[in-house]
């Protein structure tokens, strides 16, 4: 029993010891986030704006769009520090398309069997995140820690209140005639003809309703989540890679006598092929012998 609760115990002190280590860590990771803020308040506030705020106290609705370009030391690691503050926030990553742009590549021979390869590329990735729409400041103000050179930061915040108030007044009037044609098709509808053409219209009117429904919901999520599409790059790297070189097919060719040789044989075999088809003639020439012996019988007679 003694043991058991040692054990016991000494789970118990594990367990803590590890969640200490992952607070610790988390701790460390949101505290490089906030160094690297303060450190660029230039850059911050350059790239901040009062659209990307949410305002208190407001009915109104509004779609948040954010494109920006900035050129940064190390696009992979730009692109993880990016990743980890939207997952922070409470977003997530749609897109990421990370790849290398050769601009040239030139091949140097430096000895019979090797040559260097001189490959000039840049690295960029283009990001499409969605975070909370009352987050949308703070993500950016920690992606402009990661800023070398800003190309352009573009900030859109779209009034949607309206177009979502009509869509919600089309939908009860789309509900209402909804249930008369429901209604109307129960009570008064007598011929076959009438039922279909009401019915068909039922139907239009639910499709309509639904189109509408389908449109609100799209509209609040892109209220809730605001979009931010990131097109990071990073200076024109140079790499040089040394390659062993490929044998010539000359390298393979065989000597003088070996040719003269198989020259040799090759025409023996041509003059077998010959005999082998003069040979294949031999009734030809067979008729044509007897031919000529009858023929200077005939002309002596």
């Amino acid at each position: 029993m003694i043991k058991k609760t040692k054990l016991v115990v000494a789970l118990l002190f594990i367990g803590m010891a590890i969640s200490c280590k992952q607070a610790q860590s988390e701790n460390a990771s949101d505290a490089t986030l906030d160094k690297s803020v303060a450190e660029n308040s230039d850059t911050t506030s350059v790239i901040s704006s009062s659209a990307a705020a949410q305002p208190k106290n407001s009915n109104r609705k509004f779609v948040r769009t954010a494109d920006i370009k900035f050129k940064v030391k190390n696009v992979a690691k730009s692109t993880t520090i990016v990743e980890d503050a939207t997952n922070k926030f409470g977003g997530f990553v749609t897109y990421t398309n990370l790849q290398s742009n050769i601009a040239d590549e030139d091949k140097t021979k430096v000895s019979p069997d090797s040559t260097l390869v001189t490959t000039k590329f840049t690295v960029e990735n283009n990001l499409t995140i969605r975070v909370p729409n009352t987050q949308l400041d703070t993500v950016i103000k920690t992606i402009a820690s990661q800023i070398g050179f800003l190309n352009y930061r573009v900030i859109k915040a779209d009034d949607v209140t309206l177009q979502m108030l009509s869509n919600k007044m089309a939908q009860k009037r789309s509900s209402s005639t909804e249930k008369r044609i429901a209604t109307a098709i129960d009570t008064k509808g007598k011929k076959l003809t009438q039922i279909i053409d009401a019915e068909e219209n039922l139907g239009t009117k639910k499709e309509a309703n639904d189109t509408k429904t389908i449109e609100n919901l799209s509209l609040q999520d892109q209220v809730n989540f605001s979009t931010l599409t990131l097109l990071i790059y990073q200076d024109q790297t140079i790499k040089q890679e040394m390659i062993a070189n490929e044998k010539s097919v000359n390298a393979y060719r065989p000597n003088i006598g070996l040719q003269l040789w198989d020259s040799i044989k090759t025409g023996w075999f041509i003059l077998e092929e010959i005999l082998s088809f003069l040979a294949v003639l031999w009734p030809f020439g067979l008729i044509g012998f007897l031919g000529f012996i009858g023929y200077k019988k005939f002309i002596k007679k």
